[in-house]
């Protein structure tokens, strides 16, 4: 089996690391050695895997290893990929076992796909993705690298999201709309035209309520 392991050991590592274990209970893949977060001491055991350290120890590795970088906001998550740089270091595509997915679906390395989710046909999903608990995605979407969309997400046919935008729980995206880059969109909003980069928007239907100057 594949060494892997989780970085993030908070609430969304936990429940990555089960969905590792649901994968395994189907498909015997992985080997789990554990976390690795740089906010928790290491040595601390959460749900019976334990905290192996952060950033510094992971690069430090001398065998392969695959990790997952389970932290849902699209920002530090890229950050973090940015810095393991370990040439023994390689990030997986996760996808539970009951996940419905249709012809013609591209998926790139990294990217979580929890639960419950339906994509349907002509989809490119990018890298280090997050589609978090029963989310639908419909044909022709481009969820472009490091996007995040919270549980229950409804995003239409033919609908663009730019790098680094987050999608709060519930919110819902009509059909044929683009998101700009690093956009974060709140729960239960329904987004019924297009958003220009770097913004926030909230609410039925969404509106823009600020806009920020970073992806963060």
């Amino acid at each position: 089996m594949k060494k892997i392991a989780v970085f993030g050991a908070g609430g969304f590592g936990k429940e990555v690391m089960m969905l590792i274990e649901q994968i395994n209970a189907t498909n015997q893949t992985w080997h789990i050695l554990g976390f690795y977060d740089d906010g928790i001491k290491k040595g601390t055991v959460i749900n019976q895997y334990e905290v192996l350290g952060g950033v510094n120890d992971l690069n430090a590795i001398t065998e392969e290893v695959s990790v997952v970088i389970a932290i849902g906001d699209s920002g530090i998550r890229a950050n973090v990929k940015s810095q393991l740089n370990s040439s023994f270091i390689n990030f997986p595509i996760l996808i539970h076992p009951n996940v419905l997915i249709g012809n013609y679906v591209t998926i790139g390395e990294g990217t979580i796909i929890t639960a419950n989710n339906i994509l349907t046909i002509n989809i490119n999903v990018g890298k280090f993705v997050i589609l978090n608990l029963a989310c639908t995605v419909g044909h022709d979407a481009v969820l472009e690298d490091f996007t995040s969309f919270m549980p229950s997400v409804n995003i239409s046919g033919g609908v663009i999201v730019r790098e680094g935008v987050y999608v709060g729980t519930g919110a819902q995206i009509l059909n044929h709309l683009e998101i700009g880059a690093h956009t974060k969109i709140g729960a239960g909003a329904v987004v019924k035209e297009s958003l220009p980069a770097n913004c926030t928007a909230v609410g039925v239907p969404a509106i823009t309520v600020r806009y920020h100057d970073n992806k963060n």
